[in-house]
């Protein structure tokens, strides 16, 4: 299990990412778009949206370092555009901390199956700290 942090970005977040990687004298962040991303059939993705980074990440001496853009229309404010992602390889761990961490809290997203994890989901625990909780299976996306 590991708690990584993740950062938003207001559009240019691939900018971030590459400028980080040279100060910190990391291999270049591999980074997919939204628009790389499978489309729900349901959901015409907005044309602004298809070139905006949905998600990289970096060693940072150790540590991931995780990125991303704020969807367009998603509140971005600059200073709270952090939260901490829980990542583990153990759902039972996954699914208790989810549990716990929503207890009085709002959850954004309920537990899931998406394309990059075999369950997913979001929350603001009571304290207002924003959580991703993500089952790795150890495959890089």
């Amino acid at each position: 299990m590991a708690v990584d942090v993740y950062l938003n970005f207001n559009g240019n977040c691939r900018e971030a990412a590459e400028f980080y990687a040279e100060v910190f004298g990391t291999e270049k962040p591999e980074i997919m778009t939204f628009g790389e991303a499978p489309q729900h059939p349901d959901y015409q993705l907005p044309e602004e949206a298809k070139d905006l980074v949905m998600h990289t990440r970096l060693n940072i001496s150790g540590s991931n370092v995780m990125f991303s853009d704020v969807f367009p229309g998603q509140p971005f404010v600059a200073g709270n555009n952090i939260s901490l992602a829980l990542v583990s390889e153990d759902m039972d761990e996954i699914k208790s901390a989810f549990s716990k961490l929503s207890e009085g809290g709002t959850v954004r997203m309920e537990l899931q199956e998406t394309f990059w994890s075999k369950s997913y989901g979001s929350l603001k625990d009571k304290f207002g700290i924003e959580w991703q909780i993500s089952h790795e299976d150890g495959r890089e996306m």
